[in-house]
């Protein structure tokens, strides 16, 4: 079977139990196409995927999320959201690195993360205790 990874960058990911019983439901959905090639994602006639086809599929799946504009999307995309999620959940940047199979943090950091809340609060939330006002962060 034809592989986009090197043996180095190769890992082995825990799933969620969610994530688990959605595939087993997505192979018994898929029927014989899912063993044709050994695939998890294939095509109606069991081959593999088109990348435009991936993109078309992904794009019309998200086409109903508010304030996401389709076209603007790729599946790529949901790599810097998992990337920016946990880092803005407080997992370390070396954790993440690790699970996206970056050898360093420099690329994970520079390309990947994504600040979705502003960084630098620290100010105004002293001063707002200090004055004696509600802080927003």
């Amino acid at each position: 079977m034809e592989t986009t990874k090197a043996r180095k960058s190769r890992r082995t990911l825990a799933l969620l139990k969610r994530w688990v019983d959605v595939l087993q439901q997505h192979r018994k959905d898929q029927g014989d196409s899912w063993s044709a090639i050994g695939l998890v994602f294939a095509s109606a006639a069991g081959t593999s995927l088109d990348a435009a086809n991936v993109r078309h599929d992904f794009r019309n799946a998200i086409k109903d999320a508010e304030g996401v504009n389709p076209g603007e999307w790729t599946p790529r995309e949901l790599r810097h959201s998992f990337v920016s999620l946990l880092s803005d959940n407080g997992i370390p940047l070396e954790e993440i690195s690790r699970l996206v199979g970056h050898s360093g943090t420099s690329v994970t950091e520079a390309v990947y993360r994504k600040r979705i809340r502003p960084v630098l609060q620290g100010g105004a939330v002293a001063m707002d205790c200090i004055f004696g006002g509600e802080s927003e962060a």
